[in-house]
């Protein structure tokens, strides 16, 4: 019986320990610092959402592995700054419309280009290792240096300094809290987008058919509807939300250059891995955890910033395997 309710709730149990876990800083660290902290960290949390969701979205509705994504991250940050670049009077204007109108650009761009990129590979290479994970990660890896490759040929070889657009630049002082604007801006846009990609995987009937595809690709293909035009669709997606990420990270931390995909890859799998394979609502989960952990132990123990990811991953695993979330949540 004890056996049974432990298995029924420990998704809550560890949800509650995390909790704790990031409340316990409440007892060493001034409010106010703390309040800075849990801003910063919900901002790069969502910034992780943004490319872990398109990482669980490929992975879990189409059972690909593709190493690519973190490429396709940096060309959508690439893309983004080139049209900083072609608009720099909006982005540089005192004005708030201009601003967030160079930044709407930016966002259109780049999701445009990397969601046509991301058709391209998946109707000419993923296509053809559909569930054999072994060549999945092969080809994509070697993708991945081709779209390296290219950004090096095109934007060149060196790191670029982001243009962040005059709105977003500065600080907030909220009753002596010091609250950087942009961060609030990431926090807004990873919520947007946790409802949107909600909302079309569960209330719409193209989300559906999506889900339907997974569980029984025969199934919906006899019902007449073309699975793989579907699943191009979905790669297309998950490709265009590594590019907003990779837009909305190069604004965060000021640059561009050409192996960045491949630093924030690690924290999209960490995520992934830790909220659930699948599972939108466990990459928004574990992508707080993240940013959350990282910069409080960033504060309180530098030393042990860089591990204290793997360490919730590895305990998460070992109370619940299949991470948080299940799939489809």
């Amino acid at each position: 019986m004890t056996e049974t309710i432990l298995k029924r709730w420990d998704r809550e149990l560890v949800i509650a320990g995390v909790a704790v876990l990031f409340l316990l800083p409440l007892f060493g660290i001034p409010p106010k610092i703390y309040l800075t902290l849990t801003i910063a960290g919900m901002a790069m949390g969502m910034l992780l959402f943004l490319v872990a969701s398109g990482v669980s979205i490929i992975l879990g509705l189409m059972d690909v592995l593709n190493f690519a994504h973190g490429a396709l991250f940096a060309w959508g940050a690439y893309v983004g700054f080139s049209t900083f670049k072609f608009l720099s009077r909006w982005v540089e204007a005192d004005s708030v419309i201009l601003n967030f109108g160079a930044f709407a650009a930016a966002i259109i761009c780049a999701m445009a280009v990397v969601a046509v990129l991301g058709m391209v590979l998946e109707r000419v290479l993923v296509r053809r290792v559909y569930g054999n994970h072994l060549f999945q990660i092969l080809i994509t890896f070697g993708a991945t240096i081709v779209l390296v490759e290219l950004i090096r040929v095109i934007w060149g070889p060196n790191d670029d300094v982001m243009t962040v657009p005059f709105t977003f630049r500065g600080n907030w002082d909220v009753f002596d809290v010091i609250i950087d604007r942009y961060r609030i801006i990431c926090i807004l846009i990873g919520a947007l987008v946790f409802g949107v990609v909600q909302l079309i995987l569960k209330k719409t009937k193209l989300g559906l058919i999506v889900r339907a595809g997974v569980e029984n690709r025969d199934m919906v293909q006899a019902m007449g509807h073309n699975i793989f035009l579907l699943f191009t669709g979905v790669f297309a997606v998950g490709a265009g939300l590594a590019a907003l990420g990779g837009l909305a990270m190069s604004i965060f931390s000021l640059q561009v250059y050409p192996d960045m995909g491949s630093t924030y890859l690690l924290f999209a799998f960490i995520v992934v891995i830790i909220g659930g394979l699948g599972s939108v609502t466990g990459s928004l989960v574990g992508a707080l955890i993240v940013g959350l952990s990282y910069n409080y132990v960033a504060y309180l123990v530098p030393w042990a910033a860089a591990g204290v990811n793997i360490i919730i991953m590895i305990i998460i695993l070992l109370i619940r395997p299949k991470g948080l979330f299940s799939a489809g949540k």
